[in-house]
């Protein structure tokens, strides 16, 4: 999938992706960072030195670039150094995609890649149908709200019978890497002693391994009575000395997934239009690896019952029912697309 960051290859006929690779790609160069232009005149041997995915990041000397942002490919030099002429491409776009991107895709996918055929499906929709495998299902609907919080971009996206109502779409330029980076900073005012090449790496992983989304902020300061039980240890090795290093993780486990909990991103669907309201309550999808975050699902139920009591002064129960909400592991849209190209 081209749009997903991190990018999830695979193959038709397998249940599950190939890889999840990072989009992030290494390369040599001089000129500053997004300089498109000056990079195109001074190809050459240099060009054929680049790496992607992890081993960027394990790069110190190379420029690391994110061809990839917010969902939306912004540096199609970058990402014309893929190989994928072997094989038909199914590709996943975001939901607030422009025409003119998505004609580029097709150009380049067909003239550069040299790709036999290609389909182009929305990503909240094979959200939806890769909800049906999580579950047994009576009734195979596609209507329902995506929450799609990625590692570039967060979309709230309301589908109805396949159709994604465009105009009710809330697009959050916070997500994975946000958070990622936020950890990063946190760490360097500390002053941890973490070697500078590997920041970004570590504050990765520390999100990955210990964040979770807390009910009650203001509760979670609980750090101030006893550290000792409440704050975990990172440990690592330095790439270049080789030497242990090791990291006190304490409120950085929490308050950046806050964010994610602004009204923003909790009410956007109060306006809705009225006739496919209840159902798009009645079926909220969680998908992306920013969703995965412990207790993130919990947490988003009982705000949106809060929000839900608020406005209508009903409870769940005149209301027809709660929230349902599908945990969908990040590679579950690709989950989707394999199901599309074996139904071709």
């Amino acid at each position: 999938s081209f749009y997903l960051s991190p990018p999830i290859p695979g193959y038709a006929g397998n249940r599950e992706p190939q890889a999840i690779i990072s989009s992030c790609i290494a390369i040599k160069e001089s000129t500053e960072v997004g300089d498109q232009a000056q990079r195109r005149v001074m190809k050459g041997v240099d060009d054929l030195d680049f790496f992607i995915g992890d081993e960027a990041i394990e790069q110190p000397t190379y420029a690391t670039k994110q061809p990839i942002r917010h969902g939306i490919v912004e540096d199609w030099d970058l990402m014309e150094r893929a190989e994928p002429e072997d094989h038909y491409l199914l590709l996943t776009e975001p939901p607030l995609n422009t025409p003119e991107n998505r004609e580029y895709t097709a150009e380049i996918t067909f003239e550069s890649f040299s790709v036999p055929g290609q389909y182009i499906a929305v990503q909240a929709v094979l959200t939806l149908a890769a909800s049906w495998t999580s579950r047994q299902v009576g009734e195979r609907t596609l209507t329902g709200t995506v929450i799609d919080s990625g590692d570039g971009v967060t979309h709230v996206i309301p589908v109805a019978e396949g159709y994604v109502i465009g105009s009710y779409i809330k697009h959050i330029p916070i997500a994975g890497r946000d958070i990622t980076y936020f950890i990063q900073q946190l760490l360097r005012d500390r002053e941890v002693g973490i070697p500078s090449e590997q920041s970004l790496e570590t504050a990765k992983a520390v999100k990955e391994r210990y964040s979770y989304v807390c009910p009650d902020l203001v509760k979670e300061f609980k750090y101030d009575t006893d550290g000792s039980k409440w704050i975990k240890q990172y440990t690592g090795i330095n790439a270049i000395s080789k030497k242990e290093f090791s990291i006190d993780v304490g409120y950085e486990r929490f308050l950046r997934p806050e964010i994610s909990f602004h009204p923003e991103f909790a009410n956007p669907d109060l306006n809705y239009p009225i006739d496919v309201r209840r159902p798009l309550y009645k079926n909220i999808v969680l998908s992306g690896g920013s969703a995965m975050f412990r207790d993130f699902g919990r947490r988003l139920q009982r705000d949106l019952k809060r929000t839900v009591d608020a406005r209508l002064k009903l409870s769940e129960e005149l209301s027809g029912g709660g929230e349902e909400i599908i945990f969908l592991i990040t590679c579950f849209v690709w989950m989707a697309g394999f199901e599309v190209v074996n139904l071709t």
